[in-house]
């Protein structure tokens, strides 16, 4: 029997500190104007998103002198890049380490081989590769693998590449690791479509083990759409003052634009209305609402997304991982699915996949 890779198990964790009411109130006290802050509150309401967490603890008044309780985010004098980059350099190793050690536990961290990292928010060298090495007492001689800055669908990314080692080497163990610290770079701004943008944000980690053990997900084809007509549509910069992301209101458009001509070589020979699964990156209601309309799919297809964005917003490369971990907990044998990311370029990456069982 051929040799194929499998996600045998996925962890998440999430920061302690819930801020999702209190970062809309944050960002509504920017907008002097009553009817400008009338939107911004009809559209965030609609974003079907109840709870976000993030690394750094909120202060007790959301129009107060400083956002955070530690007085680092103070209006007028928010902090610059090399102070973010501090704080990510602290809080991202610790909460990967949550995620790991809930993955890990049972598994002979003797075994692992290859380590794999997604991450847009936070650079450091040495870097938070060996950070979780020595926290996690993994094996130095680990194989390190850094994706950065490819945005929410890294994951993917780093499932393909896992998938390759596992191919090309049936022993290894490949642990995957998604660690984004998006809430680092709020920002101060009376931009409606900034502020509507960072209402999505949220911080979170995903582990995942991948090895040619046959249970769990099995990783089975890949393909990537670039729509180049649409790559300013999505872009995430580094400035002085933090890393900006910009999304365009034509987002869910374009998606829904690039998957209509490009599902067919995405399924393969299947249709849509064969596929038993769908974990789709979660980036907003509005890209969710897109690809349904795109692939015409059933209301509940896209529930397990739905509820992560409920639960924790978008968490960037994290997100998708945390679909494919709800899943997990609950699947039939031999489902067929599809996992799928969206990010700068404007790029689809996609994944087909079986479920396989349990340990």
């Amino acid at each position: 029997m051929p040799v194929q890779a499998f996600i045998n198990r996925i962890a998440t964790a999430v920061p302690d500190h819930g801020v999702h009411e209190f970062f809309l109130q944050f960002a509504g006290s920017q907008l002097a104007d009553p009817r400008r802050r009338a939107i911004f509150n009809r559209m965030a309401d609609k974003g079907g998103i109840e709870h976000r967490y993030s690394c750094f603890a909120p202060a007790g008044d959301p129009e107060g002198l400083s956002v955070d309780l530690a007085g680092v985010f103070k209006r007028g004098a928010f902090p610059g890049t090399a102070k973010r980059m501090e704080m990510y350099s602290t809080a991202a190793p610790a909460l990967a380490e949550r995620a790991l050690e809930r993955l890990l536990v049972g598994e002979d961290r003797k075994g692992v081989t290859h380590l794999i990292v997604t991450t847009c928010t936070g650079f450091s060298a040495p870097g938070i590769d060996l950070e979780i090495i020595a926290r996690c007492n993994l094996p130095t001689t680990v194989e390190r693998t850094i994706i950065g800055f490819m945005g929410c669908y890294a994951a993917i990314n780093a499932l393909k590449l896992a998938r390759h080692i596992v191919l090309s080497e049936p022993a290894a163990h490949v642990v995957i690791v998604c660690i984004e610290l998006c809430t680092l770079h709020l920002k101060e701004t009376a931009d409606l479509e900034k502020l509507l943008s960072f209402s999505l944000w949220g911080d979170g980690c995903a582990a995942a083990s991948v090895t040619s053990r046959p249970f769990g997900i099995g990783l089975d084809s890949f393909h990537a759409i670039v729509d180049a007509d649409a790559r300013d549509l999505m872009s995430w910069s580094l400035h002085d003052d933090g890393f900006d992301m910009v999304l365009s209101g034509q987002i869910p458009a374009a998606i829904q634009n690039a998957l209509g001509k490009g599902i067919g070589a995405i399924l393969g020979n299947r249709i849509a209305a064969n596929i038993d699964l769908w974990a789709v990156h979660p980036g907003g209601r509005s890209i969710l609402d897109a690809v349904e309309r795109a692939l015409d799919l059933p209301p509940d297809a896209l529930l397990p997304s739905r509820d992560v964005l409920r639960e924790n917003g978008n968490m960037s490369s994290a997100t998708v991982m945390f679909v494919l971990e709800r899943m997990l907990r609950g699947f039939t044998d031999d489902d067929v699915g599809c996992a799928m990311a969206f990010g700068p370029g404007l790029t689809a990456e996609t994944m087909m996949f079986h479920t396989a069982g349990r340990a």
